[in-house]
């Protein structure tokens, strides 16, 4: 079975002062035992990058060198996947729409969820109540 985290896991586990850091940790650590294999897409990372790093965000944000220094021992390890968007992402994007009709911020989780269909991921852990909104795929709370 495969999963994949959404930033926000990644960012708690980042950031020492969220009530939920230990947590998170836990939950990223756990990806990066395996054996399951995990997602990461690149909107994801690419969120936590930007986020991570943001002064108006952290208290104390991480360097870029910190932020990608987390991606890449994450990304070493064998049972972690990158994957982009195919030439059939448009339409698992468009069905993706269909189902949840997403705008403004809420668009980026489309494009998300269209990837994890388009790779046949069906879990993400979230905190974000906005994956709700997605019929197609189970959301699981690490911090619940």
């Amino acid at each position: 079975m495969s999963y994949t985290l959404d930033a926000n896991v990644l960012l708690h586990a980042s950031d020492e002062s969220s009530p939920v850091h230990a947590r998170a940790r836990d939950m990223v650590q756990r990806l990066a035992d395996g054996p399951e294999i995990a997602y990461l897409f690149w909107p994801t990372i690419l969120a936590y990058l930007r986020i991570a790093t943001h002064p108006a965000v952290f208290a104390h944000p991480l360097s870029i060198v910190e932020a990608v220094g987390n991606v890449e021992q994450l990304l070493a390890r064998p049972h972690v996947r990158t994957t982009g968007e195919s030439e059939a992402f448009w339409r698992s994007f468009r069905d993706v729409a269909d189902d949840a009709v997403p705008s403004g911020n809420f668009v980026p989780h489309a494009h998300v969820v269209a990837l994890m269909l388009e790779n046949d991921v069906r879990t993400i852990w979230t905190r974000d109540r906005d994956f709700r909104r997605f019929a197609r795929i189970e959301i699981r709370d690490p911090f619940a």
